[in-house]
């Protein structure tokens, strides 16, 4: 992380600010600038943690903040120490503390040792959702919940790590993706909130909406992959960097005259990769003259050929691999449920759809036009001939604000249980 100090703006200063806010030291605004407000909540922080009182987060104060931002402190074991006294201090449970220690005896605490107490949330859904916000919060997940296992399918253009968690061991597999945009970002962060969520909740032995979450683990396995195109979405939340190497090109490719932050969807090399599927692609290619469409862009461009970005043959050989029942790809926006694709969804996938809708309070629907091609729903339904749904997201313009994700999430959350489990 880079050291930020008055005068210093972006995504990892928003970081910041939540996270001084979470602890109680910040009461200012979340908006990724480091102002004196910011300045005066790190000095409080470095006062409480033996640091130098500078108000400047440089290396040592970020060591300090890291375990914080994914979610858990580090304890050291003192006499006369219990699970249950250490938990209630920290405002956690004891079954969390146990998760995040596997091996742990409660009767036979070691004085001196270390320990994690997971205590705060890991997914923050108050900020811009960066691929290094994801990667961190995936190494949280896998630290502090080690029963949810977790892999890549690929690698991105830029070499970004394209990681999918699996949640569960039971023979009804599905797969969720989110954020093949790169506007939809907010997406990301639907799927890894539901993931820790999940993990909390099996750690705890407890249920969300009715439904239990350790007989869903034995029921279904659960894969999901956040970010289809990290490459896009750092460049519409961090903006074009000088050293990347397609710098000229997307400034050439991007002849909106507005900036990324407002109008790229597309993966870094200018490639659609909701247009780069192998199901209709050839009419998505013909229908882009009629959208003034003719190489690399913001959207819509299909590629030169079906799967010719390395995202897409990740998620298609992952579908392989998995074999699913069922796949969401979630979207924004519009608050809609696609379920077709040329007639050729399975008889099941209507009722379920109905059902989908129902759980969510989205409307059931049928693409059209350019939107009707070459899309990962559109590919799976093709190959597969099974459900496969895409879930639009929120209301307004792309980028959605995050200040919707709450009720994003609630509208979302008993979608995604019912689409690991019904038949």
């Amino acid at each position: 992380m880079r050291t930020l100090r008055i005068g210093s703006r972006g995504t990892d200063v928003k970081e910041v600010q939540s996270l001084l806010l979470r602890l109680g030291y910040y009461s200012g605004a979340i908006d990724g600038i480091f102002g004196s407000g910011t300045a005066n909540a790190v000095r409080a922080f470095q006062r409480d943690y033996g640091l130098t009182v500078d108000g400047i987060v440089g290396p040592m104060t970020f060591s300090a903040m890291e375990p914080l931002l994914m979610g858990y402190s580090v304890y050291t074991i003192r006499p006369g120490d219990t699970l249950y006294r250490i938990a209630l201090n920290y405002g956690t449970s004891v079954a969390r503390i146990m998760s995040a220690n596997p091996g742990i005896v409660p009767e036979r605490l070691q004085v001196g040792s270390r320990i994690l107490i997971p205590w705060l949330d890991i997914v923050d859904t108050r900020i811009d959702y960066t691929y290094e916000i994801l990667e961190r919060d995936i190494n949280a997940i896998r630290r502090l919940y080690p029963f949810i296992e977790i892999g890549s399918a690929g690698q991105s253009v830029l070499g970004k790590e394209l990681y999918y968690l699996k949640l569960g061991n039971g023979p009804n597999r599905v797969f969720f993706n989110a954020a093949h945009h790169a506007l939809e970002w907010i997406t990301t962060v639907v799927l890894m909130k539901f993931v820790e969520n999940y993990a909390r909740a099996y750690a705890e032995d407890r249920a969300i909406r009715g439904y239990n979450i350790r007989r869903l683990f034995d029921r279904s396995t659960i894969y999901i992959l956040p970010m289809v195109n990290p490459d896009g979405v750092d460049l519409v939340l961090n903006g074009l960097q000088r050293d990347n190497p397609y710098y000229n090109q997307l400034l050439q490719w991007n002849r909106t005259g507005r900036p990324f932050s407002e109008v790229w969807q597309a993966n870094i090399r200018g490639v659609d990769l909701n247009h780069n599927y192998d199901a209709a692609w050839q009419q998505s290619k013909e229908a882009e003259a009629l959208y003034g469409i003719t190489g690399p862009g913001p959207t819509r461009y299909s590629g030169p050929e079906p799967f010719s970005e390395p995202e897409t043959r990740a998620v298609r050989d992952l579908t392989y691999a998995i074999d699913p029942r069922l796949v969401l790809a979630y979207h924004s926006q519009g608050e809609v449920i696609y379920w077709n694709f040329m007639n050729l969804a399975p008889p099941e996938s209507l009722r379920i759809g109905q059902a989908l809708s129902r759980a969510s309070g989205y409307a059931l629907d049928q693409t059209v036009g350019i939107a009707s091609y070459a899309g990962y729903k559109d590919w799976f339904i093709q190959e597969f001939r099974r459900p496969g749904f895409t879930i639009e997201v929120g209301r307004g313009r792309n980028p959605l604000p995050i200040s919707q994700f709450p009720t994003i999430y609630d509208d979302n959350e008993g979608l995604l249980l019912l689409a690991a489990v019904i038949q």
